[in-house]
């Protein structure tokens, strides 16, 4: 059985020695709390620049196809 191979002896020691020190380490549990909360609002501000970015892209787009009579590039514009 794999319970009893060398590698998944030291990978459950391993992760029964970190859960035990995050159990122990108040201080390191708040941090890591505090760090999910900054990447939540970076993440959410990247988002909402990157929405902002699109709709400013497609309007200028919008107005450039106007300004060549709304062919988008597929050839003469229909007189």
């Amino acid at each position: 059985m794999m319970l009893n191979h060398p590698w998944t002896v030291y990978l459950v020691a391993l992760l029964g020695v970190r859960i035990e020190r995050a159990r122990n380490a108040p201080s390191k549990g708040a941090s890591a709390v505090e760090w999910v909360i900054i990447t939540a609002i970076v993440a959410g501000v990247a988002l909402g620049l990157a929405t902002l970015i699109k709709t400013m892209v497609e309007q200028k787009q919008t107005e450039i196809q106007g300004n060549f009579g709304g062919t988008g590039g597929d050839g003469p514009a229909e007189p």
